[in-house]
């Protein structure tokens, strides 16, 4: 198994400076005109990065508005410098050229890559270009702390599977577990999970480890949590509610509903484990993944050797080639919303930018196990700001 960092859901943006319309909203009975076919993960429609990672095959114009998704790959990634992370306003969808995506305000410091969440802002999210279609990940990591922070280490489908690690600011003794199933908030899935010693002061090994037939959460090798597919049929649609389509790995660090949020640490630093695809999958080539049907679900996923990048952000799955417009040419939105949590979270959809704030010393309350709320040493390196600290990643594949 290899070493990953990482932090939660993606969301790319266009570089290009355009005035565009309100999006529209898309969901169940409500998909995407054809001049805004890609349903983002937020639920509203765009052309060009609405139509990479998060696109939602089920509510877009059609199965081929999304970009093909890349597939995962064996690769050791370190955080020396930003060569390997493309911000969301860049990206075209080339995972041969960028290894994550991130939205907020990453830098670099003593050789790690430090991801800040400044005041005023809703936080910032690292997500992998290449997709994972069942694996183990693991993050060695230190929780945020401070009411109304979120630490969120997830996998993340285009279809809304996910499987959860998250973190509650105020509860540092607790890891949250879940999962869901094409974003059905189906709380009564979830599972606290005791943590020995404190998730903000002490490292913490967590791992996710995904099959055709399970899903087991670890803390620091410990396996205290399986739910086994066979156990997720539901009678009412005939369909196992289990995650069981290619995942991105997102990491992130946002703010649980509030406006703002006191200052804390994270620190992240793991490893990723890609497996073979599930017996029976449709195999038609080595580079993406496609659906073939929009129930989204496992038999309806196909590997292909269809491009995954774009020429400018005005394409789309079925015009990848478009160029650049001229400015004014279109306001189609081009930019989906910056959210750091996954469909559990509260299931709103926070607006957000990646501005700075003004800089402000940590003032946040004591939690119920006495943890001061005096700032660290490690919060003195970026007043104002939470922040998240990687070292490397390696992802490991057998195909």
């Amino acid at each position: 198994m290899a070493r990953l960092l990482a932090y939660l859901a993606c969301f790319v943006l266009s570089s290009q400076i355009v005035l565009a319309q309100k999006p529209t909203s898309c969901g169940e009975h409500n998909k995407c005109p054809e001049n805004a076919p890609c349903c983002s993960q937020y639920g509203e429609c765009g052309l060009g990065a609405y139509c990479l990672g998060g696109c939602d095959p089920k509510y877009s114009f059609s199965l081929e508005s999304c970009v093909p998704a890349p597939i995962c790959k064996s690769m050791k990634y370190n955080f020396n410098n930003l060569d390997n992370i493309a911000p969301r306003t860049k990206y075209l969808g080339d995972a041969n050229k960028s290894d994550w995506v991130s939205s907020g305000n990453p830098l670099t410091a003593n050789g790690n890559l430090v991801m800040t969440m400044a005041p005023d802002t809703v936080g910032t999210l690292l997500s992998s270009a290449h997709y994972v279609w069942y694996g183990k990940v693991s993050a060695t990591l230190k929780t945020s702390r401070g009411a109304g922070v979120i630490t969120a280490f997830i996998f993340m489908s285009d279809v809304k599977d996910e499987i959860d690690f998250e973190f509650v600011g105020t509860d540092l003794h607790t890891a949250q577990t879940n999962y869901y199933f094409q974003g059905i908030t189906d709380y009564t899935k979830g599972k606290n999970l005791s943590v020995d010693s404190n998730t903000f002061s002490d490292y913490h090994t967590y791992s996710i480890e995904w099959t055709p037939d399970s899903v087991t959460w670890f803390i620091d090798g410990q396996p205290l949590r399986t739910v086994l597919k066979k156990d997720t049929f539901d009678k009412g649609d005939n369909k196992y509610h289990y995650p069981q389509s290619p995942s991105r790995l997102q990491l992130s660090l946002w703010a649980g509903g509030k406006e703002s949020a006191p200052e804390g640490t994270i620190q992240w630093g793991g490893g990723l484990s890609a497996t073979i695809p599930p017996s029976g999958a449709k195999i038609n080539g080595s580079v993406s993944y496609i659906y073939t049907d929009a129930a989204g679900t496992e038999d309806t996923v196909m590997i292909t050797d269809k491009s995954t990048v774009l020429k400018s952000f005005l394409g789309s799955g079925t015009d990848m080639g478009k160029n650049e417009s001229k400015p004014g040419e279109t306001d189609v939105p081009m930019i989906p919303g910056l959210n750091g949590a996954g469909i559990g979270a509260n299931g709103q959809i926070p607006s957000g930018n990646d501005s700075n704030g003004p800089s402000t010393d940590f003032t946040g309350p004591s939690d119920k196990h006495g943890s001061s709320g005096a700032p660290s040493e490690n919060e003195r390196v970026l007043k104002g700001s939470i922040f998240a600290v990687l070292v490397a990643v390696m992802v490991l594949v057998t195909m």
